[in-house]
């Protein structure tokens, strides 16, 4: 059986009581820890105008924690197309990879702005990637990634011949068949074999019980969210002493379905399971907690739980590879 490889996807999750520029910096924080407990990659996200999150420049972030690792895969979870012109993605991109090369992924979502015209401009920038038009044009490329939660984004993906995530965390259901139609197509439009990876929320704790503190918190957020209050994520006391209504109920039953949480030993066998039933060898885990550091935990644990190779860190350096 193949080994797991696992990433992170971090939203930069802004915690009652916290600050979006704390946020930031424990984000830079858990990046170098994801390096150091052996993790492949590190996803930063692109979210706006929400006070939960505090990730509304990625390609400035993925900067930023560039500079401070040394061997990780960077990118973003992912860059919102339909906002931006695809030459200015791919110049942004290209800086990026020139000043570290084999280090940069670019992964583009299509949320933000009218889907009609996306599948044409994914195409131009995969294109300005692939054969140059723009400067600085890297000498190794930035690693494309189309992100989507259904079957459409899985066969633009594979007609592209560019790798492929599937939300599991946004949508729980469709996966498997959106990877059948993804390789399916890869296979036919570049003769090679796709793989592939799964983003899956996840939380864990030194105990089952820490572990259900910490993903009530996040249901009472998503579940607010999903009602029109958008707002931090709540602390375990705000979480004890609230009294849920019943729509709150409804919408954490909801998503609970898409979170995988309890002690690490019970995290690790589902998430081998759903890595199994959906064929990939890569998982990307997304964890939102109000306390950074109970974050910082959960990858810790989960590390343990599937013996990623540690890494001892190297100075991190401009054009490091």
């Amino acid at each position: 059986m193949t080994k797991l490889r696992l990433s992170v996807l971090d939203q930069t999750p802004v915690g009652e009581d916290h600050t979006p520029d704390r946020a930031l910096r424990a984000s830079v924080d858990l990046a170098r820890v994801a390096e150091g407990l052996g993790y492949t990659r590190y996803w930063v996200a692109e979210h706006h105008d929400s006070p939960g999150f505090a990730s509304s420049a990625p390609e400035i972030l993925a900067g930023a924690l560039l500079a401070r690792t040394s061997r990780m895969r960077i990118g973003t979870g992912g860059v919102l197309l339909p906002r931006y012109d695809p030459a200015k993605v791919a110049e942004v991109f290209g800086v990026l990879a020139s000043l570290h090369p084999g280090r940069v992924d670019l992964g583009i979502g299509r949320a933000g702005g009218p889907a009609r015209d996306f599948p044409q401009r994914l195409a131009e920038l995969h294109a300005l990637l692939a054969e140059g038009g723009v400067v600085p044009q890297a000498p190794v490329p930035p690693q494309m990634w189309l992100l989507g939660a259904g079957r459409e984004s899985a066969r633009l993906a594979g007609l592209l011949g560019t790798e492929f995530a599937f939300g599991h965390f946004f949508s729980p259901v469709g996966g498997r068949e959106a990877f059948e139609d993804y390789r399916a197509r890869f296979r036919t439009a570049t003769g090679g074999r796709a793989g592939g990876a799964l983003a899956v929320r996840v939380v864990t704790a030194d105990s089952a019980g820490r572990a259900e503190e910490l993903a009530q918190s996040m249901l009472l957020w998503r579940a607010r969210k999903d009602l029109g209050q958008d707002g931090p994520l709540p602390s375990y006391e705000t979480t004890r002493r609230h009294r849920w209504t019943g729509a709150e109920l409804e919408r954490a039953k909801v998503h609970r379905t898409a979170l995988v949480s309890g002690a690490p030993e019970q995290v690790s066998a589902v998430l081998t399971a759903l890595a199994g039933s959906h064929g990939v060898d890569e998982l990307i885990i997304n964890t939102l907690t109000c306390d950074p550091s109970d974050r910082r935990r959960s990858y810790e644990l989960l590390a343990e739980a599937f013996a990623l190779p540690a890494r001892h860190p190297e100075p991190a350096t401009v054009g490091s590879a």
